[in-house]
């Protein structure tokens, strides 16, 4: 589980204790925390789990599990999460991506300050917030990737419309090219100031 309350399916668990692990497996939620947790993180962590098992239907038991705390059935599935899970033949469908900006704002009000990903976040959802079509989004995108490229001389509008179309062609989700245009838009923001 992210800093952010993110989750990331991962084959793997390495038991770091910088880090929190939810590990489903239907019938029970289980939480892990590393020593090294911040409260507050721990804090937001519980909460979202407990919002994950209330869009449940029946609902799963949660059990938090401390490092160097573990105990009860936990313990018998730990050697296989270290381990690790084989990768399965059957290639999924890549998950969407959700702008996570309800969980950032929490975070922001709760005292910790936002990382490179948490003010991705808060601008994407202001570029969303302007309700620009997908082509016209698009077109946003093609633009600032061209000028990144050449500096020096501005896009074309002709070829603005062909880097737009390939875009256009990647079917990426409305929510995802926010997300470009407000990373891009950031890194360049960032190397303009350490020019100064």
């Amino acid at each position: 589980m992210g800093v952010r309350g993110g989750l990331t399916k991962i084959n793997k668990v390495e038991f770091n204790e910088n880090q929190v692990y939810l590990i489903d497996d239907f019938k029970t939620l289980y939480l892990w925390i590393g020593q090294k947790i911040p409260e507050k993180r721990k804090d937001f962590c519980i909460k979202k789990v407990n919002s994950i098992n209330d869009k449940r239907n029946p609902p799963s038991n949660i059990q938090i599990i401390t490092q160097n705390k573990e105990y009860g059935s936990f313990l018998a599935i730990m050697d296989l999460l270290k381990t690790g899970l084989k990768k399965e033949t059957i290639i999924e469908r890549r998950p969407e991506l959700e702008i996570q900006y309800e969980d950032t704002m929490e975070l922001i009000e709760a005292g910790i300050d936002p990382d490179l990903e948490g003010e991705i976040t808060i601008a994407s959802h202001e570029v969303s917030k302007e309700k620009k079509t997908y082509e016209e989004l698009c077109e946003q995108l093609a633009e600032i990737q061209l000028n990144l490229l050449k500096p020096k001389a501005k896009a074309t509008k002709k070829e603005i419309e062909k880097k737009a179309q390939e875009i256009h062609r990647s079917s990426s989700t409305y929510e995802e090219l926010c997300w470009l245009i407000a990373e891009l838009n950031l890194l360049t923001k960032k190397k303009s100031l350490k020019k100064k």
